[in-house]
């Protein structure tokens, strides 16, 4: 239920980037002012910051991912051993859903019941892609406060600011495949909501890239890129050693 609930808030979340809400002047500057305004600001910064090392604002943007990658890994760890716990539960949580299959509720009782004796954070897969979504936000009013940067063109041949374009249909293509791919790689069980949201979650990512500026999706694309590789290379990690998996044991005393 709590992974099925990724998918709305991410869409909920992306889509409040179409207000363009927030921090900007009468005159389309950037609004400091507040807290949100702060924070836009410090990422507006950092990417005229790290323009001004590499003089290539694509590049920037993509130092800027690099480093909330780094700043979220310790929660990608967690989601990763949240998803070994969730392997491990996974014939549990069908016996469940067959032993109750009419009981939705006591589905639900049933499975919190579980979730609490082995110590899983149904909220853990969550976490990465919500701490994300005010890096999405702010670094979209960044793009439209910027006006050196709108103008800009990555590696020559894609303008940041650009949508609808036949350059963001490209990003919409590697956005929707990479965002498959790390999901698939990510994937607890095969079951038909699961296959679904597989197939849904890309597809939305595709059409959000599309129509956002350029600079989104290759933020998007190259974040993805990251999480496959962290993924990939923390695959070894194992579930934490659970307190609740001793219960079982406590039982068979009574033999």
């Amino acid at each position: 239920m709590f992974q099925r609930m990724r998918i709305p808030v991410t869409l909920l979340l992306l889509a409040v980037m179409l207000t363009g809400c927030g921090s900007t002047n009468a005159d389309g500057t950037l609004d400091r002012s507040g807290i949100w305004g702060k924070f836009v600001g410090i990422v507006s910064d950092g990417l005229d910051y790290f323009y001004q090392l590499t003089t290539d604002y694509g590049v920037a943007i993509l130092i800027v991912t690099l480093i909330v990658r780094i700043i979220t890994l310790p929660l990608m760890i967690k989601q990763i051993r949240y998803t070994k716990v969730m392997q491990q539960l996974s014939p549990e949580l069908t016996k469940i859903r067959e032993k109750h299959k009419n009981d939705k509720q006591k589905i639900n009782e049933e499975t919190m019941k579980l979730f609490q004796q082995y110590n899983a954070n149904p909220l853990a897969g969550c976490f990465p892609i919500l701490v994300q979504m005010p890096i999405l936000l702010a670094l979209y009013q960044a793009i439209n406060t910027n006006k050196a940067l709108q103008q800009h063109e990555f590696l020559g041949i894609l303008t940041l600011s650009s949508t609808q374009s036949i350059e963001n249909i490209i990003l919409a293509v590697l956005a929707a495949g990479t965002t498959f791919l790390q999901s698939k790689m990510s994937m607890v069980n095969n079951d038909a909501n699961t296959k679904m949201m597989l197939m849904i979650m890309p597809l939305m990512i595709g059409f959000f890239t599309w129509q956002f500026p350029a600079a989104l999706g290759l933020y998007w694309i190259f974040s993805n890129i990251l999480t496959i590789v962290q993924t990939y290379f923390t695959k070894g990690i194992k579930a934490p050693d659970q307190p609740g998996a001793a219960a079982p044991a406590a039982g068979g005393k009574k033999k």
